[in-house]
């Protein structure tokens, strides 16, 4: 049986999106400073963990810099850079095609050349671009599009403009991303999108963000006449329909909180690699394991089987079946070793963290 799992929250960062962010002098994303990577370092850090396949993405800011043709360009590139990616390793990475958001039409056409011509294996749209949210009115035919194909689409958190008004003395990776994140999916649902497009499957990253959290709260907008009328299954129907990935989130106060709200087959292994390095990756991958409020069974599932039910297309009936699998299982000594040599410093970040 494969064992090895499936990683829906995995960075890349292509040769033209650093042109470009070098270009407008940005070199942190939400705070995090911008990290080398390339294929080969996704699938080392890949093979630490066990991973058969990335569902690579990019991450915030996405491709918007001001500049509409560019962030066409931009988005182009990106793209056919991921399926070039693919086909050099086959097996190992799938692609999230990037959209120059929030620009409706010009969306579309980048999403059908994607889905259609480069068989993108779904979409990452940002919680918000230029202060515009998922479930805004204007990204009607974006939703319609998607809708058609029956689009699997990953949802990233950004920085909206509200974020940097707070003027906490925060990293916005650590607290805004979520929010924003929570306000997009929310707003999805009070839309009605996901009621009028029920055939898009929706990933929340990082485990839905606050939402697992302040769900029952949300829930009262079912009392509300305006909203309750584009929501007619009630709120937590539609919240219980995303799928959440389980990206820096791997612990056991917000899992038993995710556990309680979604089912465990919406629940996705996600990395977030290399915003997190294959270090925090490793340790991430531990303190999944080392969760009680999921089964043995339910886990397993969890890393591989339940994103195989969205991705289909990345089942494999043995290793052999792709050649660098192959590789890295005959040669386990080795990947135990460097594992090993990981320990002390995945120690000393953990007691860090729990300080």
């Amino acid at each position: 049986m494969n064992n090895y799992s499936i990683d829906v929250h995995h960075h890349l960062i292509p040769p033209a999106f650093i042109r470009t962010m070098d270009k407008y002098g940005i070199d942190k994303v939400a705070g995090a400073p911008l990290p080398p990577w390339n294929a080969q370092r996704s699938i080392e850090a890949m093979d630490l963990i066990g991973t058969q396949t990335a569902i690579t993405s990019l991450s915030a800011p996405g491709v918007y810099f001001g500049h509409l043709p560019e962030a066409c360009d931009l988005a182009r590139a990106c793209n056919e850079f991921s399926a070039e990616i693919k086909q050099q390793h086959a097996g190992r990475f799938g692609s999230f095609a990037v959209l120059p958001m929030p620009f409706t039409a010009e969306s579309c056409r980048e999403a059908e050349y994607a889905l259609d011509v480069l068989q993108a294996d779904g979409i990452v749209l940002l919680g918000s671009t230029e202060g515009v949210f998922l479930g805004d009115p204007s990204l009607e035919e974006l939703m319609h599009c998607l809708n058609e194909r029956q689009a699997t689409v990953f949802i990233h958190p950004n920085i909206h403009e509200s974020s940097n008004q707070v003027q906490l003395n925060i990293p916005g990776f650590i607290l805004e991303f979520l929010c924003d994140t929570t306000r997009a999916s929310v707003n999805l649902v009070a839309s009605g999108v996901l009621e009028r497009y029920p055939k898009i499957n929706w990933i929340l990253a990082h485990a839905g963000g606050f939402l697992p959290y302040v769900a029952w709260r949300v829930s009262l907008c079912n009392m509300m006449p305006e909203l309750a009328e584009k929501t007619p299954q009630g709120f937590l129907h539609y919240i219980r329909r995303f799928y959440f990935d389980t990206a820096l989130s791997p612990s056991p106060y917000a899992m038993a909180a995710l556990s309680e709200l979604a089912d465990p087959s919406h629940i996705l292994f996600g990395s977030d690699f290399p915003f997190a390095p294959k270090q925090l990756s490793i340790l991430q991958r531990q303190n999944f394991d080392e969760l009680k409020v999921f089964s043995a069974e339910q886990k397993s599932q969890i890393l591989r089987e339940n994103a195989l039910a969205l991705f289909p297309q990345f089942k494999v009936e043995a290793d052999h079946s792709i050649p660098e699998l192959q590789r890295y299982s005959t040669a386990p000594f080795g990947t135990r070793l460097r594992h090993s040599l990981m320990k002390p410093m995945l120690k000393l970040g953990e007691n860090m963290r729990k300080r």
